[in-house]
């Protein structure tokens, strides 16, 4: 299964917990998603499937995606779970593959209290086995036909998530608008700032790149501005899964990203005001 290797480690463990093998590519110096040149060299006959992650909010090359797995006979799985609502050609990311994936941990921009997620799928086979596998795979009561789990989300989950999805679209575009905010007061500085690669972002997180990433963080938590690291050891790096490795070197761009990658904050409800505090203190650490 092709998993970029930038991406946090809960992406490899789905393909873990099935018995498929990983194999890791490299991402796109612009979009942080899976570069397709460098998955392409890594094919082989045993690849059943690719996972492209919306990484950051960023959607993925869903039209390049589609057209390398449809070449090569790939099912896609997409790891939305930092995308909800992010749209490419205008249409929502998630719903490309025979499955998305969704994150509604807390800290995602459609959160709940605790941990809850969702799959979608078009497939009505699927999603009739999903319905089951969450649920102790009972076809009906008491019958189980394969191994299932305890995956059904809490009601109180379920509750929160539904008073807070009419929200979504106006927190979405005031992230949009503090992200704008930051590109104008960054503009002009030695910091890779995020690009609107495709026609989308949601900008879950607001991640610049710094040569000298460390020094950066620490003077911005010395002004009291705390910073995020997503994610500074890339899966080829990770000791459980360097059996998937063959050369920890292959990956330059994504080294590259978990050396020098910075979020800076940016939620609901975070002022224009804030980003001009933080925007001032990265300023100072550059003058």
């Amino acid at each position: 299964m092709l998993v970029p290797s930038h991406t946090f480690v809960a992406t490899a463990w789905g393909a873990l917990y099935v018995g498929a093998t990983l194999i890791l590519c490299d991402i796109e110096e612009e979009s942080s998603n899976v570069d397709l040149a460098d998955a392409e060299g890594r094919l082989d006959t045993a690849v059943k499937a690719i996972i492209p992650v919306h990484l950051y909010g960023q959607p993925a090359d869903m039209a390049g995606v589609m057209a390398f797995a449809a070449r090569h006979r790939l099912v896609v799985i997409e790891d939305a779970a930092q995308a909800i609502g992010a749209r490419f050609d205008g249409r929502r990311v998630g719903t490309f593959g025979l499955c998305g994936c969704y994150s509604f941990y807390p800290a995602k921009n459609l959160g709940a209290a605790g941990e809850a997620g969702l799959i979608v799928t078009a497939d009505a086979a699927i999603a009739r086995r999903l319905r089951a596998l969450r649920h102790h795979a009972q076809s009906e009561r008491y019958v189980h036909s394969e191994l299932g789990f305890n995956y059904r989300m809490e009601e109180m989950q379920g509750l929160i998530l539904g008073h807070k999805l009419p929200l979504l679209d106006s927190w979405t575009n005031g992230r949009r608008n503090l992200a704008r905010a930051y590109h104008e007061r960054l503009a002009g500085l030695p910091l890779t700032l995020p690009q609107v690669v495709h026609d989308d972002h949601v900008f879950h997180l607001y991640v610049v790149r710094a040569k000298d990433r460390d020094r950066l963080r620490e003077h911005l938590r010395r002004a009291g501005i705390e910073t995020g690291l997503h994610y500074p050891v890339p899966l080829h790096a990770q000791p459980a899964l360097s059996r998937f490795v063959t050369d920890p070197r292959s990956f330059p761009v994504a080294d590259r990203y978990a050396r020098e990658c910075l979020s800076l904050p940016l939620f609901v409800g975070m002022t224009k005001a804030q980003v001009e505090r933080v925007c001032g203190a990265v300023r100072g650490f550059f003058s």
